[in-house]
C-alpha cells in the first residue's frame, strides 16, 4: 500500500526526523489558507499524486510549456494561482504513463534555501535476506541518470534484522554522503531514525529524494514515498486509514475485498491464475504466442465458487479482454471445485468472449468432465502450451 508524500512526512516526523512545515490542502482556499500559516516567503506547493517525477511531470490540460507538479511560489497569489491550474488536472509524469493521474490534493510547504542534495532509501533486499539502505551525494530529480550512469556514486549498506541497527551502520551513511562536523552526526542520527520507523511500520519501501542540506546546517526531508506490506497491514490499522482509494485502480480494489492478487495491465487476454509464479509464467506465453495479457490475476491456493465468480467479472469489467485463459493447477484446490466454480461463474456473468482452461491436478478428470458436460463453449486445453495457443486462435478468429 502507497501513502501520499504529506501522510509519509507526518509518520516520520514522530521518529524525530526532521520535515520543513507544511499543510495539506484539498481545496484552492485551503491551499491558501495554509500558505498563510507558514513562514514564508517562499512556499512551495506540490500535487500529491501516488506516482515520482512530479516536478518534470505536465499537466494535459495545460499544455506543454507548463510548469511540473512542484512549483516554487513566491507570494500568496502565486500559490493560489498554482492551486487553480493543478487541483482537479492530470498530471502525466515518467511513473503515470500516458494517462496521467488526475490531483485531487496538495501540500503546501515551507519553502527551504538548499545548499545540498542528497539521496537516501530503504528496501528489502530480498536476494540477502536483508534491509538495505541505499545513499548518494548526487540526490534530485535526475537519480534515475545517476543510477545508469554513474553507479559508483551509489552506495548499499546492508542491514541483518536479526542484529538490528548499529552505530558503524551510521557511520556508513554519513562516510558515503562525504558529510563532516555536525552534519555527519545529524546523518548518523537520521539513519538510525529512519530504521527504527521503516521495522515498526513493516515498510516496503522509504525514499528519500532529495534530503537536502539547509543553508542552515540542517539534514532535511524535503521529499519522501513510503510503501508498505499489506500482509502486515492488520497490525497498523492507523497506516490503513491513510489509503487513498482514488489513487487505485478500481478493479484491483474489488479484487483485494476477495483476497484475489490483480493487476491491470494493457494486452487483451485476461488471466486467471492460482499461484504467483504460474500466473507469471502464463502470461509470458501468451506472449510468445503473439498475443499480450491483460492482466495479472492470481486466485490463490484456496478459491472457491465465490472467488472465481468475482475474479470473472474483475476480469470483463475491462473493456479490452476478448478472451479468457483459465489456468489451474490442483494441489490444495482440487479441480473439480474449480470446474463447478468456473460453469457458475460463466453463466453468472453471461460470458460472451472465448474462454480456455487448463487444468491439472487433484480429481483432474472429474473437473474435465464437469467443463465437457457443462453445455458451454468452454475450450479445454492439455497443457500451458496448448491452451496459450488455443486461446490466442480463439481470439484472433472472434476478431
Amino acid at each position: 500500500m502507497n501513502i501520499h508524500e504529506y501522510q509519509a512526512k507526518e509518520l516520520l516526523a514522530k521518529y524525530g526526523v526532521g520535515i520543513p512545515a507544511g499543510i495539506p490542502a484539498l481545496t484552492v482556499e485551503e491551499a491558501v489558507a495554509a500558505a498563510k500559516q507558514l513562514p514564508g516567503p517562499l512556499y512551495v506547493v506540490k500535487a500529491q499524486i501516488h506516482a515520482g517525477g512530479r516536478g518534470k511531470g505536465k499537466f494535459k490540460e495545460l499544455g506543454p510549456d507548463a510548469k511540473g507538479g512542484v512549483r516554487l511560489a513566491k507570494s500568496i497569489e502565486e500559490v493560489e494561482a498554482f492551486a487553480k491550474e493543478m487541483l482537479g488536472n492530470t498530471l502525466v509524469t515518467i511513473q503515470t504513463g500516458e494517462a496521467g493521474k488526475q490531483v485531487n490534493r496538495l501540500y503546501v510547504t515551507d519553502g527551504v534555501d538548499i545548499d545540498k542534495e542528497y539521496y537516501l532509501s530503504m528496501l528489502v533486499d530480498r536476494a540477502t535476506g536483508r534491509l538495505a539502505m541505499v545513499v548518494s551525494t548526487e540526490g534530485g530529480m535526475d537519480i534515475e541518470e545517476v543510477a545508469h550512469s554513474t553507479p559508483e556514486k551509489i552506495t548499499t549498506i546492508t542491514i541483518d534484522p536479526a542484529e538490528g541497527f548499529k552505530p558503524h551502520h551510521g557511520r556508513a551513511v554519513a562516510f558515503a554522503l562525504k558529510l563532516t562536523g555536525d552534519l555527519n552526526k545529524q546523518a548518523q542520527k537520521l539513519a538510525g531514525q529512519l530504521y527504527e520507523a521503516f521495522v515498526a511500520m513493516d515498510c516496503d519501501m522509504l525514499e528519500i529524494n532529495p534530503l537536502v542540506e539547509s543553508k542552515g546546517g540542517e539534514l532535511l526531508v524535503l521529499d519522501t514515498k513510503m510503501s508498505f506490506d499489506s500482509n502486515a497491514l492488520f497490525r497498523h490499522p492507523d497506516i490503513f486509514a491513510l489509503r487513498d482509494e482514488t489513487e487505485e485502480d478500481p478493479a484491483e480494489i474489488e479484487a483485494s475485498k476477495y483476497d484475489l492478487a490483480y493487476i491491470k495491465l494493457d494486452g487483451d487476454i485476461g488471466c486467471m491464475v492460482n499461484g504467483a509464479g504460474l500466473a507469471m509464467a502464463t502470461m509470458d506465453i501468451i506472449k510468445l504466442n503473439g498475443s499480450f495479457p491483460a492482466n495479472f490475476l492470481d486466485v490463490g491456493g484456496g478459491a472457491n465458487k465465490e472467488k472465481v465468480t468475482a475474479a470473472f467479472k474483475i476480469i470483463l469489467k475491462d473493456p479490452n479482454v476478448k478472451g479468457i485463459l483459465v489456468n489451474i493447477f490442483g494441489g490444495i484446490m482440487k479441480c473439480d471445485v474449480i470446474a463447478e466454480g468456473i460453469v457458475a461463474a460463466a453463466k453468472d456473468v453471461n460470458l460472451s468472449v472465448p474462454l480456455v482452461v487448463r487444468l491439472e491436478g487433484t480429481n483432474v478428470q472429474q473437473g474435465k468432465d464437469i467443463l465437457a458436460n457443462s453445455g458451454l463453449p468452454i475450450v479445454a486445453a492439455n497443457d500451458l502450451g496448448d491452451a496459450a495457443q488455443k486461446i490466442v486462435a480463439e481470439v484472433k478468429k472472434a476478431a
